[in-house]
């Protein structure tokens, strides 16, 4: 799998709203619309220019091809049993602390600034929740993960060496943020990092179970 590298862009590209859209689907969890999802995503990039548009597509092939309790058990496994691959960003630069209430506070503040009134039932630093916001309103919603890319390039790196194939949509995602990717883990850590208060636990490593808001109907099943 190709490895992002640390880059510099002025601006995202056009395509970047798809690309937001696409990974935002792909990476909420497998449910039982699970297999329309990456053909939805297949046909709707197939035909579009851009580096982004292979990673999506190796995805939505492997994922096609796959059986879909197969495809819930990866995702729980991957993303609800680890604590270095938890999908809710506040948790690098804040970790389980009162600092993170604000953070979150703040990111819904945004959300209801231009009218998008997220689900009750997930907290708002849920990554595919930021992208779909991303995908629907272009500037506020890229500033609002440029602003979160160090905890997002985190997870990049922790899904590449953990050789999950969902790294392929993050450095999908990656490669649409502007302005200066991390040159390495090491500098993303250091960067996530930057200024949570002294009580912070976890930073890198976050208690993604204590995050979830909602149910997860399959998780029992996929766990078999």
């Amino acid at each position: 799998m190709t490895r992002s590298r640390g880059h510099s862009r002025g601006r995202a590209p056009t395509n970047a709203p798809v690309v937001f859209q696409a990974a935002a689907l792909l990476l909420d969890y497998p449910d039982r619309d699970w297999p329309r999802r990456p053909r939805t995503v297949r046909e709707t990039v197939a035909a579009l220019p851009g580096p982004e548009i292979p990673l999506l597509l190796s995805f939505c092939a492997r994922a096609e091809r796959e059986d879909p309790l197969a495809v819930a058990a990866r995702y729980v496994a991957t993303f609800d049993r680890s604590r270095r691959r938890c999908l809710y960003l506040t948790y690098y630069t804040d970790g389980d602390t009162r600092r993170r209430g604000a953070a979150l506070a703040r990111i819904k503040s945004v959300y209801r600034a231009h009218g998008w009134l997220p689900p009750d039932d997930e907290l708002p630093d849920f990554l595919p929740l930021m992208l779909e916001f991303a995908a629907r309103t272009s500037e506020a919603g890229t500033a609002l993960l440029a602003e979160h890319r160090a905890a997002i390039e985190v997870l990049r790196y922790a899904l590449e060496a953990h050789r999950s194939p969902y790294a392929a949509l993050l450095q999908a995602v990656c490669r649409c943020l502007p302005g200066q990717a991390p040159a390495s883990r090491e500098e993303a850590l250091r960067l996530a990092r930057t200024g949570p208060p002294a009580e912070a636990v976890g930073l890198g490593v976050p208690e993604p179970l204590a995050a979830r808001s909602r149910p997860r109907p399959h998780d029992e099943g996929a766990r078999r």
